[in-house]
């Protein structure tokens, strides 16, 4: 007997894949049918390659083909899986004119040093010869103000195409918009999540922040409603979490990661700075005490494989440089100097291969890596 094409093609539109609600020649699955006399050839191509729904397509088309075409006819059926190509992450938010790339600083726990390192961070971007910005996102506990000395600082009312803008309080070559310059130090920020969530929007999109390579966003502890607002608000280029060695932090951290991994977040996480390392007493250069355990942020990145950015020791300059609005990677020739040198250099690494290989925000070239001397947009 020799064997129709139409008729096996009208029998196959009578099953489907299991999990599809189209049938099997609508959905595409069935590639190609061949008969020759009572012999036929059937090329199925899949999107799942379990090994389960092979078998039941398989069977399912000898089955009907039999039973609706010939049921003596000889069947051969060629099972090729083409997984869907993965979806990037969705950029989400809108672009800021003018800003390059979004980094938000982000930890689980409170008191791990998030914000002197975004401080510290942007310093040696702006030495490195970058335009930054730092957004003080921690509506409840603003303290970029104090670490730049600029805390009796007011932002400015400037004319930018006819709309009136806030112009960026500018210290140590970096731009700073925090809460903390429209409020008095005594005064407690009582807000709700939408009244605070209005408040970033106005210094985010009311505010004249001009030509940025980076703009760093430091975020307040834990996975609240200001993330996830900001997140909403900006397309966020990249994350860097910040985690003490402890376990308690390390905890927090791992969360921290895993909101930005979350599919409906989707940011990617450039990667984790250890702060508080180690601690090495002025009288004993040479000595680390591990007081709050031995890398146990670097143990973390390794674990959730993400890369790992550097460590910062615990020295007491870096905390009396806060205190007195002086960065510490302002000094010169210091180990803060060098630690957080490492590790911007990390950062911006990190930030560079994530531009490569996901959408834009624009991708940026380091012409000279060593010294970070150069800046080229796309």
């Amino acid at each position: 007997m020799k064997l129709n094409r139409k008729e096996i093609l009208k029998a196959l539109e009578t099953i489907s894949v299991a999990g599809e609600g189209k049938n099997m020649v609508e959905s595409g699955v069935v590639q190609n049918v061949m008969t020759f006399g009572d012999e036929v050839v059937v090329d199925l191509v899949l999107q799942n390659p379990a090994l389960h729904i092979k078998k039941r397509a398989e069977v399912d088309v000898m089955k009907v083909i039999h039973e609706k075409v010939y049921q003596k006819a000889k069947v051969k059926v060629n099972v090729k899986v083409e997984a869907p190509e993965k979806k990037k992450p969705e950029i989400k938010g809108k672009p800021i004119p003018g800003i390059q790339n979004i980094i938000a600083v982000a930890s689980g726990k409170g008191g791990v040093g998030k914000s002197t390192v975004t401080a510290n961070l942007a310093v040696t971007l702006s030495k490195m010869g970058f335009k930054v910005g730092i957004l003080d996102a921690d509506i409840y506990g603003p303290s970029t103000p104090i670490m730049f000395d600029v805390e009796a600082e007011r932002p400015l009312s400037v004319n930018v195409d006819g709309k009136s803008k806030m112009k960026p309080v500018e210290n140590y070559g970096v731009k700073i918009l925090s809460i903390g310059f429209f409020t008095k130090p005594n005064q407690a920020v009582v807000w709700r999540g939408p009244m605070a969530a209005k408040a970033l929007n106005q210094m985010i999109f009311d505010a004249a922040w001009g030509e940025l390579d980076f703009l760093l966003v430091d975020l307040p502890p834990g996975t609240g409603d200001i993330h996830l607002s900001i997140m909403q608000s900006l397309p966020i280029t990249g994350s860097v979490i910040v985690s003490t060695p402890q376990n308690v932090a390390l905890a927090d951290a791992k969360k921290g990661v895993a909101m930005f991994q979350q599919e409906s977040i989707n940011v990617p996480v450039l990667g984790i700075v250890e702060n508080m390392a180690y601690f090495t007493p002025e009288e004993l250069p040479d000595n680390k005490y591990y007081i709050f355990g031995k890398e146990g942020a670097k143990n973390l990145s390794e674990d959730l494989k993400v890369p790992f950015l550097g460590e910062i020791p615990l020295v007491q300059s870096l905390r009396e440089s806060g205190d007195i609005g002086r960065p510490a990677a302002l000094q010169t020739a210091t180990p803060l100097e060098a630690a957080f040198e490492n590790i911007t250099r990390n950062m911006v690494q990190e930030t560079v291969n994530r531009n490569k290989s996901l959408p834009p925000t624009e991708a940026i070239k380091i012409t000279t890596m060593a010294g970070c001397s150069a800046v080229n947009k796309k």
